[in-house]
C-alpha cells in the first residue's frame, strides 16, 4: 500500500474538514468556503461557476491556445480540435442563445444529442448560466425520453437531427416528436442541430435551427452560483422501473472531480485524457466533460465503436493519433476487442504514450484484465462507482502511488469513503464473507444530494436499509487487505455493457401484452456484455401455438419502448413460474437456472417439481 495513499486515506477520515478544504483550493471560487461540511452540504457557504472552472480560468491563466477538446469521429472520418479560447467562444455564445430564449438559473434543459462537440458545448453552456441540464442517452426510446421530460419539466430541448451508427444514421427528431406527444409537460422550444448525414423537418411553431439561433446570440458571462445549487440531473434505472433523477451539486462535484483526476487517475494538466463512454452516462458527465476540463486536461470525444469502425484496432489508433495518456472504458469494450483480435495484431503499431487503462461500469473479469495487461504492458486498473456517487469510490489510486492490484477486486476504498460489508440486520461481516456493500455517512463531496423532486425516494432507496449508511444495492466481500470484490446487485438492476437497466421495467412491458399471463426477467451472463436480460413468459390459456410470433413481438415491443440499449433478445415460453407459497416469483432460482447453476433452496416452493420443469425448458438456452 503506497505511503501517499495511506496518508491521504487516514487524513480523509480523521480530519475530513481539513482534507477537503485543502482539495478545494484547486478550484476557483467567487466566494471561497469557510468550512467543508455543515452537516447537510459540502462547501455550503461558497459560490462558484462550474463552467468558469472548466473553461474561462484556463484562458485567464494564459492557456487559451492549449487543446481542450478533441473530437474524433470514426463514423465520418473527421477530427476537430478546440483550444480553450475556441471552447470559450462556442460555449458563451450558446449560453447567450439559451438565455435569449428565456432559460434562467434553476430551469431545466434536456439534451438529446450524440457524441459531437455541440453536446459538450450544450452541457457547459447550461452550467454557465445556472440552468440544470439533463442529458438523455440517444439509445433510449421515446417512452423513456417522455418520462424524463415529465419529471424534469424542461423549458426547452437541445437535440440533433441524428446520431450515427455503423448501420447508418439514426433519426433523433421522430423520437423527440413521439416523446413530446406522450409527455404531459409542454416545452417552449426545441433547438435542433442539423447534421448533414440526415436532416430533420422542423416544426415552425416550436423548433429552431441551432446555427441560426446561436449566430445572433450575445455571449453570456458566467453566473455566480451557490456550491449547493444543482448542476445537472442524470436519470438512472430504479428498481420499480421508474427512472430516478440523481441530482449533482456544483461545489462538491467540482472539488471531487479535480481531486480524483489527480489522485485516482494520475492525470496531468495538458495531457490527453480519454473516457471512451457516452455523455448520456455518468462517466461521460464526470470524465469526458467536467473532470478533465476542470483539471486542465485535453479531453477526447470519440464517435465510434471499439470494433467495426473499422476494426478492432480503433482504440489503439485513437490513442496513438491523439497522444492519449489515460484510457477509461468499460470491460465490454476490451472483451469485444479481444474477441476480434485475440493475438493483438492491431497493437503492433504501439500504444503511444498510454500510461494506464482503467475499467469500470461492470465487473472486469480476470481473463479480460489479464489479457489487456499482457497486451498493453501498462497497469490495468478495475475500479467501482455509481451514477449516484459521481466519481470512483473503490480503486487503486494510481495518482497516489498505489500499484498493488488484485485481479477480480475493484480496489480499496478511495479517500473519503468508509466501506462496510453488512448482513441483513446491519451487522458488519468478517473478511471473506459476502453481504451488502454499504458506505458510512456522510458521503464525501460530489455524491448525489437527493433525487429530483423525490427526497423521500432518495431516503427509501439509499438510506433506510442500513441506518447511518448509504446502501449501494450491490453485494460484495472484502478481503484481509481491504480489497473489495463486488459480486452482483441485490435488487433487480442488471448491468448490460456498463448500462444499468431495471428488469422490472422490462417485465412491465412484457406483462402489458394481451397474450402474456405472467412473466419474469433476470440477468443472463454474457461473454461480451457481462449480462443481458432474459425473459420468461407464461402464455394465457397455455397457448403456445403462436410462440415464435409472440416472442418476436415481445422483443420488438421492448426495443420500441426502451430502445436498443436494453439488448433484449432472449424470451422463453414456459408452462409456469416457480413461486413461494405466498406467490412470490423465485427470481433468484430462475437466475441460477438460466445461468446453469443449481437453483438453491427449494423448501418454500409450493410445487417443487416446477423447478425441474423449468430447468428442462431452459436447458437449450444456456448455450446461446
Amino acid at each position: 500500500m503506497g505511503s501517499e495513499y495511506r496518508r491521504a486515506y487516514a487524513e480523509s477520515l480523521e480530519d475530513p474538514e481539513t482534507f477537503w478544504l485543502k482539495a478545494a483550493e484547486a478550484i476557483d471560487w467567487e466566494v471561497p468556503p469557510s468550512r467543508a461540511h455543515d452537516g447537510a452540504h459540502w462547501f455550503a457557504d461558497a459560490r462558484l461557476n462550474t463552467c468558469f472552472n472548466a473553461v474561462d480560468r484556463h484562458v485567464l491563466a494564459g492557456r487559451g491556445a492549449d487543446t481542450a477538446l478533441i473530437y474524433d469521429s470514426a463514423m465520418t472520418g473527421t477530427t476537430r480540435h478546440f483550444d480553450f479560447n475556441q471552447l470559450l467562444v462556442e460555449v458563451s455564445r450558446l449560453a447567450g442563445a439559451l438565455a435569449g430564449l428565456g432559460v434562467g438559473a434553476g430551469e431545466r434543459v434536456i439534451i438529446f444529442m450524440p457524441m459531437i462537440p455541440e453536446s459538450v458545448f450544450a452541457m457547459l453552456a447550461c452550467a454557465r448560466i445556472g440552468a440544470v441540464h439533463s442529458v438523455v442517452f440517444g439509445g433510449f426510446a421515446a417512452a423513456e425520453l417522455a418520462k424524463r421530460i415529465d419529471d424534469a419539466a424542461p423549458k426547452l430541448i437541445l437535440a440533433a437531427s441524428c446520431g450515427l451508427e455503423p448501420r447508418g444514421p439514426v433519426a433523433y427528431m421522430p423520437l423527440v416528436e413521439e416523446a413530446l406527444a406522450l409527455a404531459s409537460h409542454a416545452i417552449d422550444h426545441c433547438v435542433v442541430l442539423q447534421r448533414p448525414q440526415l436532416t430533420a423537418p422542423l416544426d415552425p411553431r416550436r423548433d429552431l435551427d441551432w446555427e441560426e439561433t446561436v449566430a445572433g446570440a450575445t455571449p453570456a458571462p458566467c453566473l455566480s452560483l451557490a456550491a449547493s445549487d444543482p448542476l445537472y440531473i442524470l436519470y438512472t434505472s430504479g428498481t420499480t422501473g421508474v427512472a430516478k433523477g440523481v441530482v449533482r451539486d456544483n461545489g462538491g462535484h467540482a472539488v471531487m472531480l479535480d481531486w480524483s483526476m489527480r489522485a485516482v487517475y494520475g492525470a496531468v494538466p495538458g495531457a490527453t485524457f480519454w473516457a471512451a463512454s457516452d455523455i448520456g452516462w455518468v462517466v461521460g458527465h464526470s470524465y469526458i466533460v467536467y473532470g478533465p476540463l476542470i483539471h486542465g486536461c485535453a479531453t477526447l470525444l470519440y464517435e465510434g465503436k471499439p470494433v467495426g469502425t473499422p476494426d478492432a484496432g480503433a482504440f489503439w489508433r485513437v490513442i496513438r493519433d491523439h497522444d492519449v495518456s489515460i484510457l477509461f472504458t468499460a470491460p465490454t469494450a476490451i472483451r469485444a476487442i479481444r474477441r476480434e483480435d485475440p493475438d493483438g495484431r492491431h497493437l503492433r503499431a504501439g500504444i503511444g504514450s498510454l500510461r494506464a487503462l482503467f475499467l469500470a461500469g461492470e465487473r472486469a473479469d480476470p481473463a479480460t484484465v489479464a489479457w489487456a495487461g499482457e497486451m498493453l504492458g501498462v497497469p490495468v486498473i478495475d475500479h467501482w462507482w455509481q451514477t449516484e456517487l459521481g466519481a470512483p469510490a473503490l480503486a487503486t489510486c494510481f495518482g497516489l502511488g498505489e500499484s498493488e492490484i488484485v485481479i477480480g477486486a475493484a480496489g480499496r476504498a478511495v479517500p473519503g469513503y468508509r466501506f462496510a460489508i453488512l448482513d441483513e440486520d446491519g451487522h458488519s461481516l468478517n473478511a471473506g464473507k459476502t453481504g451488502d456493500l454499504a458506505i458510512k455517512l456522510p458521503l464525501p463531496p460530489g455524491c448525489a444530494t437527493t433525487l429530483w423532486r423525490n427526497e423521500a425516494g432518495y431516503r427509501t432507496s439509499y438510506l433506510e436499509r442500513h441506518p447511518g449508511f448509504y446502501a449501494t444495492g450491490d453485494s460484495a466481500e472484502m478481503d484481509e487487505g481491504g480489497f473489495v470484490h463486488v459480486m452482483s446487485r441485490t435488487d433487480d438492476i442488471i448491468n448490460v455493457a456498463g448500462h444499468r437497466l431495471s428488469t422490472g421495467s422490462i417485465e412491465q412491458i412484457l406483462a402489458s401484452h394481451g397474450e402474456v399471463a405472467e412473466c419474469a426477467v433476470v440477468g443472463k451472463l454474457d461473454a461480451l456484455k457481462g449480462e443481458v436480460p432474459f425473459g420468461l413468459i407464461v402464455p394465457r390459456q397455455g397457448n403456445v401455438s403462436a410462440e415464435p410470433m409472440l416472442k418476436a413481438a415481445l422483443v420488438a415491443e421492448v426495443r420500441r419502448r426502451l430502445g436498443p440499449v436494453a439488448s433484449f433478445k432472449h424470451v422463453a415460453v414456459v408452462a409456469a413460474l416457480p413461486k413461494t407459497r405466498s406467490g412470490k416469483i423465485l427470481r433468484g432460482a430462475i437466475r441460477n437456472i438460466v445461468n446453469g447453476r443449481e437453483p438453491g433452496p427449494v423448501a418454500t416452493i409450493e410445487d417443487v417439481g416446477a423447478l425441474d420443469a423449468l430447468e428442462l425448458a431452459l436447458s437449450h438456452y444456456r448455450e446461446e
